[in-house]
């Protein structure tokens, strides 16, 4: 890894923490703080609801909350809105405490693996935030409870092929495709990231006395953080879970999609390894500046200012029997015991317009969550102005947008519908595909010896 890249990373990881969709499964401990600067307008002593939005995330987050609170705070003399951090270690147990003592905040961010288990355990209002609102978001980015609206994503995030343009040029091969219907096969992907991939000696895995131990440059890669994994699976024709979120299926063509990913390293010797055990698979592959191309989310736009000594583009995942993407970002609710619902969904309404957000979104962490965004009219607000989307020219429309646009392809992650995501990926499955990856034992193997455990982790 370049010495830029290593002197960033820390800084990086923290942004992606802010702003990425992942941040559900990152937990980093701090002390409980109530948010607000010596100059953020102080709550009034009468005349204004009161309402506390709950957060977790560094100071920067806790900074850039407190901005957005202090224009709605101004803009209007009905509501006080007071924002409330919480280490993201604690987060969950520490309102459920407050929710078994009934004190917990009127809304606030909720991790995308456990907002369906916390609507089931009545923790989040059913009430309708966007009950009469001219534009609800997304669909694909609202979190549904039986069917019932329970929260909904602030942003949209996507998958894609992130690649070194220099290394293609230098090997004389094409760009990958960025356009959904030229997208490469699995085998085209994998025939690639071969030509690719060089050991010291200048040879390709199908050469002759390659060098399996002494690869100087890697071909292409797949992130194997176990969220994103369920891209590939759904596009190899399988499931992790069925279409009401109430069984885990992780059948034969999903299980099949794991082991092929894992094989891009153990037989294809075309990917760096990477256990799946932390969601960085930009810099485990094309950051790291060793490798060729990898996948990973659309908040990857964000880092190009980080990563100043690695030059990148973006193109269409491969696919291996159909087209296939998953669509996901971090929501806000509302939660069940806040005595002014309305007020409440007002507010939340307020804080989901991508109007209100376009700091994260011009910076490249976050796209907009609200479909009248993708008109041809404002896609220049935040395509055109934002200086790190501007380098991939007519590919970010193309990869990014246009996939997102399509629904036959692009779909709701499984957290979006099915309870307690976090117990099955990060309790379950996420430790024991670690032999997977490392070779020790087989997909299918690992699979269903595990799957009595992610049945009960889905069930809580």
């Amino acid at each position: 890894m370049k010495k830029r890249t290593l002197r960033i990373l820390a800084t990086t990881l923290a942004m992606l923490m802010m702003f990425s969709v992942v941040a559900a499964c990152n937990r980093e401990p701090s002390t409980p703080a109530p948010v607000g600067g010596p100059d953020a307008p102080l709550p009034p002593d009468s005349g204004r609801i009161q309402l506390v939005f709950s957060l977790w995330g560094d100071p920067a987050e806790q900074e850039t909350t407190q901005a957005a609170l202090d224009v709605y705070n101004n803009m209007q003399d009905r509501v006080f809105v007071t924002a409330l951090q919480i280490g993201r270690d604690d987060y969950v147990e520490r309102l459920q405490v407050m929710a078994a003592n009934n004190e917990m905040p009127d809304c606030g961010m909720v991790a995308e693996d456990t907002a369906i288990g916390w609507a089931r355990d009545g923790l989040l209002n059913t009430y309708d935030v966007y009950e009469g609102a001219t534009e609800k978001p997304l669909d694909y980015v609202i979190f549904r409870n039986e069917g019932q609206p329970v929260a909904y994503s602030s942003a949209n995030e996507v998958l894609a092929i992130w690649y070194n343009p220099d290394m293609f040029d230098a090997a004389g091969i094409p760009y990958p495709p960025a356009v959904s219907a030229d997208a490469w096969t699995w085998d085209e992907f994998v025939a690639v990231a071969k030509s690719l991939t060089f050991d010291a000696n200048g040879n390709n895995p199908d050469d002759a006395g390659f060098d399996a131990n002494n690869i100087v440059q890697y071909g292409g890669s797949v992130n194997t953080y176990t969220w994103q994994l369920e891209a590939f699976a759904l596009s190899n024709g399988g499931r992790f879970f069925s279409e009401d979120g109430k069984s885990v299926v992780f059948d034969a063509a999903a299980i099949e999609a794991i082991q092929m990913i894992a094989d891009l390293h153990l037989v294809h010797k075309v990917a760096p390894f990477n256990d799946g055990t932390v969601d960085d698979g930009f810099f485990l592959s094309v950051g790291r500046g060793d490798t060729a191309m990898g996948t990973d989310g659309q908040w990857v736009t964000g880092f190009r200012g980080f990563f100043e000594d690695v030059n990148y583009q973006v193109a269409v995942l491969p696919y291996m029997k159909q087209r296939a993407n998953i669509a996901t970002a971090g929501p806000a609710a509302m939660f069940a015991t806040t005595q002014y619902p309305e007020e409440t969904a007002a507010f939340l309404r307020w804080y989901n317009d991508p109007e209100n957000n376009m700091g994260p979104i011009i910076e490249g962490w976050w796209m907009p969550n609200l479909l009248s965004w993708y008109d041809d009219a404002k896609l220049p607000l935040w395509i055109d102005a934002s200086p790190v989307r501007v380098p991939l020219g007519d590919a970010y429309k193309t990869a990014i947008v246009d996939v997102a646009m399509d629904f036959n392809i692009t779909k709701s992650t499984a957290w979006y519908y099915t309870p307690n995501t976090y117990e099955v990926y990060v309790g379950v499955l996420q430790p024991a595909l670690v032999e997977v990856f490392q070779g020790a034992k087989t997909a299918s193997e690992v699979i269903e010896a595990i799957r009595p455990a992610m049945e009960a982790a889905l069930a809580g």
